[in-house]
């Protein structure tokens, strides 16, 4: 009887989770129900960046989302990057590409790093904006890429991130 009981205790909490889970994403599905047609705005890609406009690092560094933020956050934050990254002038290629000079740098151009193919295909040019997708979804801002992030779902902490990434890897563009 005991061992029924919890059965049924695990199958009642199992089917709670699910349902709330459900109903917890009721009217986020991006669809219109009336219309089916999808109202959430994509998630910007690569394939969807477009042109992009190439400022210096001081400059983007006066825009008011750079300027404003906690730069002690970004470089706290920016510990998830030197997992794989160095971000020092002449620093090493690690399991990823040695960030210095990264912005208004084309993506998958480093010297003596193997890029993975669809990152060496990318065709894009490391602005602020691109980082911030890029650090938002890394897999669906370029799929099929070999970064293990698992990305930085505020966008406060992002920009902390890229301000300091802007201030620290400055190649002098």
């Amino acid at each position: 009887m005991r061992v029924v009981q919890k059965m049924s205790r695990a199958i009642l909490i199992t089917l709670i989770t699910a349902t709330t889970c459900s109903l917890g994403s009721c009217g986020q599905s991006g669809t219109d129900a009336a219309s089916g047609t999808n109202t959430r705005a994509p998630s910007l890609t690569a394939a969807t960046l477009g042109e992009q406009t190439v400022l210096s690092p001081k400059d983007y560094l006066a825009q008011d989302k750079y300027a404003a933020v906690d730069t002690g956050r970004g470089e706290a934050l920016s510990m998830q990057c030197r997992a794989c990254h160095t971000l020092e002038q002449g620093g090493a290629n690690v399991s990823g590409p040695n960030l210095f000079g990264v912005f208004a740098r084309t993506a998958g151009s480093a010297p003596d790093y193997l890029y993975s193919e669809v990152l060496a295909a990318g065709g894009f040019v490391w602005t602020p904006r691109a980082l911030d997708a890029w650090l938002a979804q890394p897999f669906a801002f370029l799929p099929g890429n070999r970064m293990s992030f698992p990305g930085l779902t505020d966008g406060n902490d992002r920009n902390a991130v890229i301000a300091y990434l802007l201030q620290v890897t400055d190649g002098g563009t």
